[in-house]
């Protein structure tokens, strides 16, 4: 008795876990996750969350802390986010099982009705009188055949289907999206994420986990294109890779060469140029064009030689805004704040009590700064290059591949047709009927347009 209960439990449990409102459920779900994680940016330091929430919490409830603490900083690879698909793929697993395996299996096995009072009771059921009904029967099987159906003849009866291929369209769709599931948690646990800088002429350094060369990245340009009022419109990096042991690691990292080259001899094998929604694909890697920032400031003091200075930014005047401190005397005193937004300049000039003190051109004339001419000669961006490497892709897109084949396969009508010669005098019946899963009022059109078929010279009539 212990046994039947925990069985009729089992049971009861799997046709819960792979009901139909309850994966729709599960889907919704996952769909206003994913919403989240396109709103939430992602994979960011602790910090940003605290700077954006904490004063302004997202949707009036949730601040800096709480949305770290509810994993909605890495969404995507996040404990529950990782759950709930792992249960949408064990409903669709249970689904195939109990429904769609045991349908594909039942359109495969033959039914053999034998006698006219089961067709009678089928959706499409029509009775024809003939004279010879054997050559009736006979010649329905041969109109059958030509129109591709499968046809299994006895003595008095026969039994025909076509299209059974679209009952094996839903399982393709469940595995198509158990496969794809697969692929988006591998690819969430098991790819990797760098984001960095990069001025043109500057090179990164491709290692894997092991601290071991694989490639080098050399960035030869970098162009900021603007609209009419200066707005950012598009971004585009040409890049080179540089020669490489190859990408086949479990992690990799990226760190930018002080001086600028490779650390040994490398020859370049792929050249590209990248852009915003245009990314470069190689040997497991992806190269996005996310972003850009100013690199450096090349200044002249007076008669001095150029300095090309470090900028870094400057949050707290705005969210693209660039700078450094700069002393004007030998010993460090009378600091000016350098701030500059664009490389196109102006750079603004603030004194040590916040006051603006001008305005400079980028290559334009001198600023007397404390008694000291000062000129920028030029300012340089850097390309905001997004490096990502995803093992699940593959299986993201064979996904895709196999549910939708499954889904035009679903699209298929299964057809099954019975047909029974019953002899009699002075004239014999053909009893004739059948079954369709999609489109059921196509068939029973179509099929007194096939029996009208059968009429003489054989001697069968309606």
């Amino acid at each position: 008795m212990g046994q039947a209960s925990a069985s009729r439990l089992l049971y009861r449990l799997a046709a819960w876990i792979s009901d139909l409102r309850l994966a729709i459920g599960l889907l919704v779900v996952i769909a206003i996750a994913s919403g989240i994680g396109t709103v939430i940016p992602q994979l960011e330091p602790e910090g940003l969350y605290h700077q954006l929430y904490d004063r302004q919490p997202w949707l009036g409830l949730l601040n800096g802390e709480r949305v770290l603490a509810l994993q909605l900083d890495h969404v995507y690879s996040s404990g529950w986010f990782l759950s709930l698909m792992a249960w949408l793929g064990l409903a669709l697993l249970l689904c195939s099982w109990r429904r769609q395996w045991p349908a594909l299996q039942a359109a495969l096995r033959w039914i053999d009705y034998r006698t006219p009072r089961q067709l009678s009771k089928l959706s499409v059921a029509q009775t024809l009188a003939a004279e010879d009904v054997d050559s009736c029967l006979a010649r329905l099987e041969q109109l059958l055949r030509e129109r591709g159906w499968e046809v299994q003849r006895h003595p008095d009866r026969l039994a025909a289907r076509q299209g059974v291929l679209g009952r094996v369209g839903p399982l393709l769709v469940h595995a198509g999206l158990v496969v794809l599931l697969v692929g988006a948690a591998w690819g969430a646990l098991g790819g990797q994420r760098a984001e960095q800088f990069l001025a043109p002429g500057r090179t990164l350094e491709l290692i894997d986990s092991r601290g071991h060369s694989q490639l080098t990245l050399a960035l030869d340009a970098f162009a900021v294109e603007r609209d009419p009022a200066g707005r950012p419109e598009q971004f585009r990096s040409r890049l080179r890779i540089l020669q490489g042991s190859g990408i086949d690691a479990a992690a990799v990292e990226a760190t930018e060469l002080e001086d600028g080259q490779a650390r040994t001899p490398a020859q370049a094998v792929r050249e590209a140029e990248i852009s915003v929604n245009h990314p470069l694909r190689f040997r497991g890697v992806t190269f996005y064009q996310a972003d850009w920032g100013l690199a450096a400031i090349t200044l002249q003091l007076g008669r001095s030689p150029e300095l090309q200075l470090p900028l870094q930014s400057l949050p707290q005047l705005g969210d693209q805004v660039w700078g450094l401190v700069l002393p004007t005397r030998p010993d460090g005193s009378d600091p000016v704040l350098l701030s500059v937004a664009s490389e196109q300049g102006p750079v603004d000039v603030y004194g040590s009590d916040g006051v603006l003190i001008g305005s400079l051109g980028v290559g334009g004339e001198a600023l007397e700064v404390n008694g000291l001419p000062l000129r920028v000669r030029g300012v340089l961006p850097a390309s905001g290059i997004l490096l990502k490497r995803d093992p699940g892709v593959p299986l993201v897109y064979a996904g895709f591949a196999i549910a939708l084949l499954g889904g035009g396969l679903s699209l298929l009508a299964t057809r099954q047709l019975w047909a029974i010669a019953e002899a009699g005098e002075p004239a014999g019946r053909l009893h004739v009927a059948g079954l369709c899963n999609r489109n059921l009022t196509a068939f029973a059109i179509e099929l007194p347009l096939l029996l009208g078929q059968l009429s003489s010279p054989d001697g069968c009539r309606g």
